[in-house]
């Protein structure tokens, strides 16, 4: 699946070595050392999936993907954040700034390609036109949206595969493992703990609709997802 990819990256050695990576899994890379260029090249050229530096001149990356989520047009863009920031706050922080996923460093090629070929693989997902209405909350897999009533609810790609995922097996409980397989896909390099980041980040978006407590914790087991 080859893609445009945005590598936003202001170390020339790791923004090279990037590029060179990802076009050796055929895809076109527009490269960017700050946050400015990385405007002009957006203002320019469509792209599939953005790779974004924490750490940029000119403006942090994750002030960069606050804006890009305020704008209709990025605002599902798949995004990859790289850090080497290994604190869950900051990961938290990441997440919730709008990244769908992270990467630390250092970090091999081969593992930022099985995190890119599992969010494009998520972000074309969901042709079914069906509805599931769990508790006050309905998803609409066509549309990639979630809804609590007549509010919609925002989600980034990771945390709407997650939710749906679960919706779609209601009371079944699932290991952290099995979870990595089902929605992050099979045999990539991601740690047990994503998956209670996103959990922590999908209650706390849940909450004001009282539904954080349909996400459950099994003590010793993993997460399931309460029919009501």
């Amino acid at each position: 699946m080859s893609a445009h990819i945005l590598n936003i990256e202001d170390d020339s050695a790791i923004r090279t070595m990037v590029s060179v990576a990802l076009q050796r899994h055929g895809h076109t890379v527009h490269s960017a050392a700050s946050v400015a260029q990385a405007k002009a090249l957006m203002s320019t050229q469509n792209v599939d999936l953005a790779i974004i530096d924490w750490m940029l001149p000119g403006g942090s990356g994750l002030e960069f993907i606050r804006s890009l989520r305020k704008n209709p047009q990025y605002a599902q863009l798949p995004i990859i954040m790289l850090t080497a920031k290994t604190d869950e706050q900051d990961l938290t922080d990441g997440l919730d700034a709008g990244a769908d996923d992270y990467v630390t460093k250092p970090f091999s090629p081969k593992e930022l390609q099985s995190r890119i070929k599992a969010l494009l693989r998520r972000s074309t997902d969901f042709n079914d036109v069906s509805l599931i209405n769990r508790g006050p909350l309905t998803i609409d897999l066509a549309a990639h949206r979630l809804s609590s009533g007549q509010t919609e609810v925002e989600l980034g790609h990771t945390e709407f595969k997650l939710l749906a995922f679960l919706m779609q097996h209601p009371e079944r409980v699932y290991s952290r493992a099995e979870l990595l397989d089902h929605v992050w896909g099979a045999g990539t390099f991601i740690e047990e703990r994503t998956v209670d980041v996103h959990v922590l980040r999908l209650r706390k978006i849940l909450k004001p609709f009282e539904a954080d407590g349909l996400l459950e914790t099994v003590r010793g087991a993993g997460y399931r997802f309460s029919r009501s």
